[in-house]
């Protein structure tokens, strides 16, 4: 089961999921120390291994860093979900290895601290605490192909062997 952390915002980008002044790194673990700093100076002190985020429309705007994915991948949230996202976000997100969900209903019906359990395959949010279930069209298979391989460059040497 996982909880919940959601912030009913649109356009939380980069800066607030990393800050730039963090960017001088490439190690999870410190980036994760950091995720979320200008948004919830909190989150890194109550998210568990597991928890997922919620927020609402172009969730990863503004600047094209990588390290929001690491941060985010470091605290080890398994998954965010959101209205929508930043293209180059999203694409980061899969080359990354790291698995978002697509999700119009997801901000309204799932609400801070609600347990959650995601069904990947039949594309679906179980939010456990208000007993209502919530659609999202699973990825595509090239997607989690590359997801479960690990990330781009992972998937790219597993197919050049």
């Amino acid at each position: 089961m996982s909880v919940a952390h959601v912030y009913k915002r649109d356009h939380i980008n980069t800066d607030e999921i990393i800050p730039a002044r963090y960017l001088n790194t490439d190690d999870e673990m410190e980036l994760a120390s950091h995720c979320l700093e200008n948004l919830d100076k909190e989150f890194v002190k109550k998210v568990k291994e597991g928890d997922v985020i919620v927020a609402g429309d172009d969730f990863g705007c503004g600047s094209s860093r990588e390290h929001a994915i690491w941060a985010i991948r470091g605290v080890k949230v398994q998954n965010v979900i959101a209205k929508t996202f930043a293209r180059i976000f999203y694409r980061n997100a899969i080359n990354n290895g790291f698995y978002l969900i697509e999700s119009a209903e997801a901000v309204e019906k799932i609400n801070d601290g609600d347990e959650v359990e995601i069904d990947y395959k039949n594309g679906l949010i179980k939010n456990k605490t208000a007993g209502i279930d919530i659609s999202f069209n699973p990825l595509p298979d090239f997607a989690l192909e590359i997801i479960k391989d690990g990330g781009l460059l992972e998937h790219i040497m597993k197919i050049k062997n």
